[in-house]
Order: structure tokens, then C-alpha cells, then sequence
């Protein structure tokens, strides 16, 4: 069983190596998921431009939340919509799909997450939703947004296909004491300062990760403070990722690749970019293996 610990964030270039540096906290060597959660970044505050040309997904859905500044989203589905904070762009790839992202002048601050997809959705058809309003909840001191899921008797439309939770929390200086679900467990992400949870102390843009067992939780904060709390049941199928996919199988990988690289009908084409997209690294030497616990 794994246990409850801190994940610290590395440090990646995002689009390139002179792309927007974002902090990177899911997946960890330790840590592949938190539920269904496989993938946390949190990026600015920041005056760097997010400038991410066309690139595919398989296996899993998108998750952006902007809270300062506003992002393009364009997809190989024909959307385009301009992201504003307090909004969420859910984006699902099923089978395949491709999108870019483009901020606007200005300073930029949000998160981005991944949700890896079940069995029984993954190879499904694409689809994209934009959620301008999202359900909001309070307590003594403290102020939500739910993202996707249910939390403190509110939920979000945002379509899910596992048992989850994502929200965003504004927490004034104290102690708060938040209600959980037993059977989830959970991540904390300190996004703009140091808090204490569960009476661990969890530096800036760490994630405090909780095992399952919790009806409540303590958070304290010293000054203002957001944080992001994310959780689901235990995900139980191993999952093999790499760049941007999400299978089963080291074959599968490979062969989402190959249609990548050979522009095929499978990832459709994002207009506004002409033919220019983000090309496929290559596959490392080795055969990729599912993510396991460590």
C-alpha cells in the first residue's frame, strides 16, 4: 500500500527547450497516479509565453485551469476557444487526438492535469467540452471552485469516467478543516505558497500526496493562499506512458507514434498552423512497461 509522502516538482521545458518552463509534480518515480490523476503541471506566474504547436494524445483526458491570464485552445475537432480564468477546457483523446495551445500577452499563471481514460473509454472517439461556469463552495475562511466530481455537496458537470475530484481552493491564514471521501485518495498541490497538511509542512508547487482512509483533512496556511486538491479511488489498471500517450502496451505506443509521424487521419489536423506540428522524440531503446508503485 502506498504510503503518505511528498512529491517534489522538476523543472521541464514545455513545447521545446525554450518553451515555458512548468513544474512537474505527476507522474514521480514513486507516484505514477493519484487516482485516476497522472499528470500535474503547474506553470507561472510567468510574463514567458505558452506557445505549444499541434501534438497528439491518446489514452487519456486534458484538464487545463488558467488562473491568471488566458490560453487558445484550438483541436483537431474544430474547436477553438479562447480559455479565460475560471474556466475549464476538458479535452478527451479516446482513440486519438491533437490540439495547440497559445497564450495571450501577459502574465500567465494555472495548472494543466491528465486523467488517464478506463478500459471501457480509451479507444472511444474524441471530445471536447469548455466549462465558463463551475460550481463554487465556502466554509469559514475558505472559498472552492470543483473542477470535475463532487465536493462539499456541490458537483461539476465536467464529464469524468472514474470516481473523482479536482478542485481549487482559496484558503485564508488558519487551519481548515475539509471533508474527504474514504474511499479516495489524494493530492495536495501548494500552487502559491507553503501550507501545512495534515500536519506535514509542503514548500510551494510541492504535492503532498494521502493515502485512502481519510474522512477529513487539515490545511493551514500562514497568508492567502490557493491550492489545488485532487483525488479519486485507486486507479488498478496498469497503464504504459510515454511523451504524450497513455496504453496498455509497449506495441500500442509504438504504433500511436508511427501514425503521429506519418500525419495520419487518426490525430486529425489543427487549423491555423499550416502543416507545422510538434514531432514524435524518439523511442527509447528499451521496451516501455507499465507504471508501478514504487
Amino acid at each position: 500500500m502506498t504510503h503518505d509522502q511528498t512529491i517534489e516538482p522538476r523543472e521541464v521545458p514545455l513545447g521545446g527547450l525554450r518553451g515555458l518552463t512548468v513544474h512537474r509534480t505527476l507522474p514521480s518515480r514513486p507516484l505514477p497516479l493519484i487516482g485516476a490523476w497522472c499528470f500535474v503541471d503547474h506553470f507561472g506566474p510567468t510574463e514567458h509565453p505558452m506557445k505549444v504547436l499541434p501534438h497528439p494524445h491518446i489514452g487519456l483526458q486534458t484538464v487545463t485551469w488558467p488562473i491568471e491570464g488566458s490560453i487558445r485552445h484550438r483541436d483537431s475537432l474544430g474547436n477553438d476557444v479562447v480559455l479565460e480564468p475560471g474556466e475549464l477546457n476538458l479535452m478527451t483523446s479516446g482513440d486519438g487526438v491533437s490540439h495547440s495551445e497559445f497564450s495571450d500577452p501577459g502574465p500567465m499563471h494555472g495548472v494543466q492535469l491528465w486523467v488517464a481514460l478506463p478500459d471501457h473509454r480509451r479507444l472511444g472517439p474524441a471530445g471536447f467540452e469548455h466549462h465558463p461556469d463551475l460550481p463554487r463552495v465556502g466554509g469559514d475562511g475558505w472559498e472552492g471552485v470543483v473542477l470535475v466530481g463532487r465536493f462539499a455537496g456541490a458537483e461539476s458537470k465536467a464529464t469524468v469516467h472514474t470516481p473523482l475530484v479536482g478542485v481549487q481552493l482559496t484558503l485564508q491564514p488558519g487551519r481548515h478543516e475539509l471533508g474527504l471521501d474514504r474511499d479516495f485518495e489524494y493530492g495536495v498541490l501548494a500552487v502559491d505558497g507553503d501550507i501545512t497538511v495534515a500536519g506535514e509542512s509542503v514548500s510551494r508547487r510541492a504535492l503532498r500526496y494521502l493515502a485512502p482512509g481519510r474522512a477529513a483533512l487539515a490545511v493551514e496556511v500562514r497568508q492567502p493562499t490557493i491550492v489545488m486538491l485532487i483525488g479519486g479511488e485507486p486507479f488498478e489498471e496498469q497503464i504504459v506512458m510515454w511523451w504524450n500517450f497513455i496504453g496498455r502496451t509497449h506495441d500500442e505506443i509504438v504504433a500511436a507514434r508511427e501514425d503521429w509521424q506519418a500525419l495520419l487521419p487518426r490525430f486529425g489536423r489543427v487549423e491555423g498552423h499550416g502543416d507545422v506540428v510538434i514531432p514524435a522524440p524518439p523511442l527509447p531503446h528499451v521496451r516501455l512497461r507499465p507504471r508501478v508503485r514504487r
